[in-house]
């Protein structure tokens, strides 16, 4: 068995493990990392980037399908078709490039890299199941990046027609009728990417609303689009498997039971941390549920074991996974990095999209809100979009901004914005005082604040 020693070995290469893994490298630190796929993880192979670029192609054929009969604009367009198969295959390139981008910056960060399938045999080693055969490193230290996996239900179990997410970005054909089953974010961005590529959507929620992690006035304008583009909902219901033909899904809601005609059946109920199969519980490492538990340096509970991104809980987002992975490398190189972040922004990419960070209305005793509407922006109505809102959480007492919140077209390009301002402790008026170019979407910030001070100027 071929041998190797590192200082640091990190298990996964998803956006946590390569961030870890260049930073490291950066900082001279002897890096292997170790993953059984693709480098880039669910983020970049089958997760954020595939479902960014489903997204952008069915808005263009959108578009295009707009354009082919009476307009505002006054263009006229033939009737638009898809070859879905050609859009993966355009898809697919992009992965494939941002992940060779991946693996040569970590080359240039002179960090070792191992395909295989790791088996954890105690806190300082592993054994590697290579094509070249068993591999066993030896390491000081071991960050744990293993990030997650689409949530199955006992009553859909994945296969044939029942689909995860990862089936979903990676049809080749668009199904006539596309049932989900949850109304969460991952479950709504495919839905509304395939109804706007001419599938027949339905989506059943437990909840009584979709996206019940939002506030109600968030959701608003989203549930009007998904009735413009003819999706169809059932809230408070609750999937119950497969007709006996296979081709319906039989659920039960408050008017009693169900049953939905369907050829694919997407459930997104979410998503469980890779934890069993490779050796990790046998550390005995301490859990918070089904997560393992971190300090605010991301040390576990056993001495030179770390853990970063999904596997260590909520919220999961590859940014914070790539945060806590710099914050690792810093500190086993010696510098005193904490997890001391005010603020991580989350974004919903449906349509239209929205963005929270910081605290939510009424969180913090004391907060006001104030709300300025995208219909009083002139770029937005220049889109022909401008549902939506701006809305600012702030400490009436001392002008300090607690949380920012926004529904509309393009707002996940206003989360650096809204999280700069609260990384940086900005006030109403900081942000009030900032000039904000004319004509833009970010306008609708400046004015927010203009209005929590009471000198609105638009509205």
């Amino acid at each position: 068995m071929k041998i190797e020693t590192c200082k640091l070995l990190i298990i996964g290469a998803g956006p946590g493990g390569y961030v870890c893994g260049i930073r490291a490298g950066q900082l001279g630190i002897d890096t292997i990392v170790v993953e059984a796929e693709k480098p880039g993880g669910t983020c970049l192979n089958v997760g954020c980037i595939p479902s960014k670029a489903l997204i952008h192609a069915a808005d263009e054929f959108a578009k295009l399908h707009s354009l082919s009969g009476e307009n505002a604009l006054g263009i006229s367009a033939t009737a638009p078709t898809i070859d879905l198969a050609k859009t993966i295959a355009w898809k697919d390139g992009i992965v494939t490039r941002l992940t060779g981008g991946v693996a040569s910056l970590l080359k240039k960060a002179k960090t070792r890299y191992v395909t295989g399938r790791v088996r954890i045999i105690d806190g300082k080693t592993v054994e590697v199941a290579t094509c070249e055969g068993a591999l066993r490193i030896s390491c000081e230290n071991m960050v744990i990046a293993t990030g997650s996996k689409p949530q199955e239900l006992p009553s859909l179990p994945f296969g044939g027609k029942v689909i995860s997410s990862t089936e979903a970005l990676d049809l080749r054909e668009v199904p006539n009728r596309l049932t989900i089953v949850g109304g969460g974010y991952i479950g709504l961005e495919i839905g509304t990417a395939m109804a706007k590529l001419g599938a027949q959507v339905t989506v059943v929620e437990f909840a009584d609303r979709i996206l019940p992690q939002y506030d109600a006035e968030l959701t608003k304008p989203i549930a009007a689009r998904l009735k413009e583009l003819g999706i169809t909902l059932y809230l408070a219901t609750r999937a119950n498997g497969l007709s006996e033909d296979g081709n319906a899904l039989l659920a039960e809601g408050p008017d009693g039971a169900v049953e939905i005609p369907s050829d694919k059946v997407l459930v997104t109920v979410g998503r469980a941390p890779v934890t069993q199969g490779f050796g990790l519980m046998d550390l005995g490492l301490t859990m918070n549920g089904p997560f393992l538990a971190i300090d605010d340096h991301c040390a576990t509970s056993m001495r030179g074991v770390y853990a970063i991104g999904d596997v260590t809980g909520d919220p999961m987002l590859a940014h914070r996974a790539m945060a806590q992975g710099v914050i690792v490398a810093e500190r086993i190189a010696g510098l005193p990095s904490v997890w001391d972040k005010r603020a991580i922004p989350a974004v919903c990419f449906t349509d239209p999209e929205i963005v929270t960070v910081g605290a939510l209305p009424n969180e913090i005793e004391g907060s006001k809100t104030t709300v300025f509407p995208f219909a009083a922006n002139g770029r937005s109505m220049t889109m022909e979009r401008s549902d939506g809102f701006v809305r600012i959480v702030f400490d009436p007492k001392n002008e300090l901004v607690l949380g920012f919140h926004a529904v509309g077209s393009a707002v996940s390009e206003m989360s650096g914005e809204f999280a700069l301002a609260l990384e940086m402790g900005a006030t109403l008026t900081d942000i009030a005082d900032t000039i904000h170019a004319h004509p833009t979407l970010t306008e609708t910030v400046q004015e927010t604040a203009q209005k929590a001070l009471g000198r609105a100027l638009h509205v």
